[in-house]
């Protein structure tokens, strides 16, 4: 198995986190990770996307140029990276901020509207983990709890009462990664 990820959006919009968490939780599965970061210019409101390998055997890059998922959190994104995925991989993306329909017919396409499901969470800055938990559910590349047991290392521990709430968006969005 060899899951190769690319996360896209704007800085803020907790990218950064996704990918982390992904490569902590395959750490604490014992696969082989690697993690990626790329910014743009700008931090908050530049554009943010990192590349995350997840695998069984070693990685031998830890560049992702040809994804078999992407995960899209605003329409630039979507607009750029969209081409990249390998035919047959997952597009999932934010139909909250997206009000464009991915044109590709050979990827399986998870629409989620992460803004939605974090402001009806009461907590719009989880929208990020509404998505992380949706691909959870479509890719089942590794489990909800490795995910939140790497909440505890990723969050700083002042802001560890926040993990229940980090659950609840992972678990809504597994619901919709999970819908065929």
């Amino acid at each position: 198995m060899m899951e190769e990820i690319l996360i896209a959006g704007f800085g803020g919009q907790g990218v950064m986190v996704m990918g982390t968490l992904l490569t902590y939780a395959g750490m604490l599965e014992g696969k082989k990770v690697s993690w990626l970061p790329s910014y743009g210019p700008e931090m908050r409101g530049g554009t943010a996307n990192c590349s995350v390998v997840i695998a069984d055997a070693a990685v031998g890059s830890p560049v992702v140029t040809e994804p078999t998922s992407l995960i899209v959190m605003n329409r630039p994104s979507l607009e750029k990276f969209e081409s990249w995925v390998k035919p047959g991989g997952l597009l999932l993306y934010n139909s909250s901020l997206i009000d464009l329909t991915p044109s590709r017919k050979d990827l399986r396409i998870v629409a989620v509207p992460a803004n939605a499901v974090a402001d009806e969470l009461g907590n719009s800055r989880v929208a990020n983990m509404v998505a992380l938990g949706a691909y959870l559910g479509a890719t089942n590349v590794v489990r909800l709890e490795s995910v939140v047991e790497s909440l505890k290392k990723v969050i700083p521990p002042r802001r560890h009462d926040l993990i229940p709430l980090n659950r609840a968006a992972l678990e809504r969005g597994l619901e919709y990664g999970r819908i065929k």
